[in-house]
């Protein structure tokens, strides 16, 4: 069967895939990123995983993949394959397409994990049939994915989609950007979590504990929350007013929340915008599947460079 290699790197664990041509996953697998054991070793491992899948893939599949694609944290610069920057595996400038290419023979693609994310969500996931769609992730901090037409926009440098960095709050909360007020630094899981630890006085307190306690009717956590909502609303009628997309899909940590996250943001978003068209806002449909399930529609995008997005899952 003909299959390529789907592997998705986090700053803790990498899951990987072999996928099939309508985007089926076919093999999944896990395993530690490994990154206290250093930069050099994560590379390493991510080369022997890929390896592995592909031995893999030529025993069980009658052939070995045709293609790969990879999906990694931090900085990517995706048109010279290269790995620019991650804080959490501590690598800089690794040209991991081609140590990749090299070491299986094949092509490979390399993504940002969001953007790649993003591109499976919008194409055969909550997005999928809507030309124009914009996801963001709400996880640790806050990132974005456009899509247009079954494509992801990675922007000159690499930033497109950079969302969590709209400056909702100016002269706010200091951002390890740089910049004070990111939205990121009001309304990221993370941020929710340290608000409503602060509020109730339990320090081990997480934005889904905020989120059970508003469900409850807390006033406490409802006012963290609603906070929460007004930033995030304000940074996405921003998004919306220059990308104005036909599907908002927002994923993360604290689009757990389901409604109770989703039900007060349509109406924070439906009251601030004026002329701008309120886009359909969707949760995500493919919950940690989403990166395999991208760097699998990467990789065969590089074999059949023509649109793919008719790939069902």
């Amino acid at each position: 069967m003909r299959h390529v290699i789907a592997l998705d790197v986090g700053g803790t664990g990498m899951k990987a895939a072999l996928a099939g041509p309508e985007g089926e996953l076919l093999h999944r697998v896990r395993r530690p990123t490994g990154r206290e054991h250093g930069p050099d070793a994560v590379v390493a491992g991510i080369l022997d995983f890929a390896a592995e899948l592909r031995a893999y893939g030529a025993e069980h599949f009658g052939t070995p993949a045709a293609a790969a694609g990879v999906a990694v944290p931090g900085i990517v610069d995706e048109a010279r394959g290269v790995a620019a920057y991650a804080a959490n595996l501590g690598w800089r400038d690794v040209p991991l397409r081609d140590l990749l290419a090299e070491r299986l023979g094949i092509p490979v693609a390399l993504g940002h994990d969001v953007r790649t994310g993003g591109l499976a969500e919008g194409r055969v996931g909550a997005g999928r049939g809507a030309d124009r769609f914009l996801f963001v992730a709400l996880g640790t901090g806050i990132a974005g994915a456009i899509g247009t037409d079954g494509r992801v926009e990675a922007g000159a440098h690499g930033f497109a989609g950079e969302i969590g960095h709209i400056v909702v709050r100016p002269g706010g909360a200091e951002c390890p950007c740089g910049q004070r007020g990111c939205l990121e630094r009001f309304a990221s899981a993370a941020a929710v979590s340290e608000a409503w630890a602060t509020a109730s006085g339990d320090p081990g307190a997480d934005a889904a504990d905020c989120a059970k306690a508003v469900d409850s009717g807390d006033p406490k956590a409802r006012a963290v929350w609603q906070e929460a909502v007004d930033a995030l609303a304000d940074g996405l009628v921003t998004a919306l007013t220059l990308l104005d997309p036909r599907t908002l899909i927002i994923g993360g940590g604290l689009a757990e929340a389901g409604e109770t996250l989703f039900t007060p943001l349509r109406e924070a978003i439906r009251r601030r915008i004026t002329f701008q068209k309120q886009p359909s806002i969707v949760p995500a449909a493919l919950g940690d599947s989403a990166g395999c399930l991208g760097a699998g529609l990467l990789a065969w995008d590089l074999l059949l460079p023509t649109d793919r997005s008719e790939v069902t899952t």
